[in-house]
């Protein structure tokens, strides 16, 4: 491989670079929602856009409505339909508020005139404060002593996951059992579950673009501890899994080139709905952002 050619890696982390890079479009909309732009959707094998990718591109597009040193510190968003892959999105950007050290964006994402993603987002100037957080679990293998994601599912015969798992631009090891797609149950019922990951080559600095990607990063299968403590797994007969919200709170700037560690677990489902719970942690063990989402949860009848 000549040096000017990327490895494989390297070619999936500049396709999260790139479609991070949303092009601003003119508006006539009015002085309530007057930043506008459109962005590529990343090419997923069951033609569904990757609900991950949204969240961050509309973190990109309200990121460049501020200043550079108003950093995202949470958002709350709702999936409200399925994305096409085959189209760009659009994404209206609304500046509810910007006072001294706070500013608040609404985030609409758009195909077919249709929204797919409504989300709110509050940035902050960084400030010395009070501190504390949880501590990351101990007694936890290193991801250097975890399995690798793609040698736990080499032998899936699968056209769709192994093309999705090469395009994901995050190397990931869970330490856990992985509910690996074609199995009908899981071994455990483990009430959480532990994985490593980190982008699976050089990121940058960027402080705006790594929150995006960690939110990103954030949408992988936060909600498969609602399963777990079920016994099921991605291939259990009639199942039918969709996520309904997503909610994110940063705590630290974040370089995702380096190893985190995602803690997942689900304090409750009911009603066809389970909550999936995450904290995600440096390599060292500071807390770095807190995630929560739920999904429908559904399994039907064999006809």
């Amino acid at each position: 491989m000549s040096d000017s050619q990327p490895s494989p890696a390297e070619a999936n982390v500049a396709r999260l670079h790139e479609l991070l890079q949303l092009r601003r479009l003119d508006s006539d909309a009015g002085p309530r929602e007057s930043d506008l732009f459109v962005g590529p959707s990343q090419y997923k094998p069951d033609g569904r856009v990757f609900g991950g990718q949204v969240l961050a591109q509309c973190i990109a597009a309200a990121a460049a409505t501020l200043p550079p040193d108003r950093l995202i510190h949470s958002l709350h968003g709702y999936f409200l339909r399925a994305g096409d892959v085959a189209e760009p999105i659009e994404f209206g950007v609304e500046r509810l508020r910007d006072g001294r050290s706070f500013s608040a964006r609404r985030v609409h994402a758009y195909q077919k005139d249709a929204p797919i993603l409504s989300l709110i987002a509050s940035f902050q100037e960084e400030q010395v404060g009070f501190e504390h957080s949880e501590t990351m679990p101990t007694g936890i293998p290193g991801p250097e002593d975890s399995p690798d994601l793609r040698e736990l599912l080499a032998a899936v015969d699968s056209v769709q996951v192994t093309e999705w798992l090469n395009q994901r631009p995050f190397d990931i090891r869970p330490i856990e059992p992985f509910g690996v797609p074609g199995a009908t149950t899981i071994d455990t019922e483990l009430p959480e579950q532990h994985i490593w990951f980190r982008a699976s080559a050089h990121f940058g600095d960027d402080p705006v673009l790594n929150a995006a990607a960690l939110a990103y990063a954030s949408d992988f299968n936060l909600l498969e501890p609602v399963l777990r403590r079920h016994g099921l797994s991605w291939g259990s007969p009639g199942l039918r899994v969709a996520s309904l919200d997503h909610a994110m709170w940063w705590h630290r700037r974040v370089h995702v080139d380096d190893w985190m560690l995602y803690v997942q677990e689900s304090p409750a489902a009911r009603g066809g709905r389970g909550l999936g719970y995450g904290r995600i942690f440096s390599h060292d063990g500071e807390l770095l952002a807190t995630v929560a989402q739920e999904g429908m949860v559904r399994v039907k009848d064999a006809p």
